[in-house]
């Protein structure tokens, strides 16, 4: 039906309101510090926040976003095969000037300091964004959600800012892949602590 603005526009509600409501908590999370610790926003922001919109306002399960741990099988198998792969790689970068002076400061607390800090991170990129998106556009939700991924990583080093697009995709298809975020965020967790190590001389 036309109006006066041409044809109804006709919305899925819950794909407005993750897209939203994802837009609006990367930026409290660009421009506020709500406690001591920016790890502990982040799971408020990124996990808590995303968990009560499921529960209360779609009346859904979590496990129906990947909270739950999935194919665990060959999610292990991936995450195995991610981390052989990956880590000859950042041993390298995390040696370059920029990667280094970025992460050498960052050791104290590893690896709970990386834990906390990505836990919600992950759920809300490969959870929540990924499979509400996956029941709208199918695959093409794994290159949506790597859209934001790769912009909250802006001011970090360029190289490692520029190969989020391309991690993303991967982090989604492994969730997406095992119906979990689980494993998405135990390669994150990985490649995090391990640059963070190379970074500050520990690794060698």
């Amino acid at each position: 039906m036309k109006t006066l603005f041409g044809p109804r526009l006709a919305f899925d509600w819950k794909i407005v309101t993750v897209t939203v409501v994802s837009t609006l908590l990367l930026m409290v999370d660009a421009y506020q510090q709500l406690t001591p610790s920016k790890g502990f926003d982040r799971i408020i922001l990124y996990l808590l926040i995303p968990l009560i919109i499921i529960l209360v306002v779609f009346h859904e399960s979590p496990t129906a976003f990947g909270f739950t741990f999935g194919d665990w099988k060959a999610g292990l198998i991936l995450t195995c095969i991610a981390i052989l792969l990956i880590a000859p790689v950042l041993w390298l970068a995390a040696h370059g000037g920029a990667m280094k002076d970025y992460y050498k400061s960052q050791v104290s607390g590893l690896p709970w300091n990386t834990f906390i800090d990505l836990f919600g991170w992950e759920f809300f990129f490969r959870g929540f964004i990924l499979f509400a998106y996956a029941r709208k556009f199918g695959p093409e939700a794994l290159w949506l959600q790597a859209v934001p991924f790769a912009l909250a990583h802006i001011g970090k080093p360029e190289v490692e800012t520029l190969s989020t697009i391309f991690g993303g995709f991967a982090f989604g298809w492994v969730a997406y892949r095992t119906r979990s975020f689980v494993y998405p965020f135990l390669i994150h967790w990985f490649v995090a602590s391990f640059t963070v190590l190379v970074a500050a001389g520990l690794l060698g």
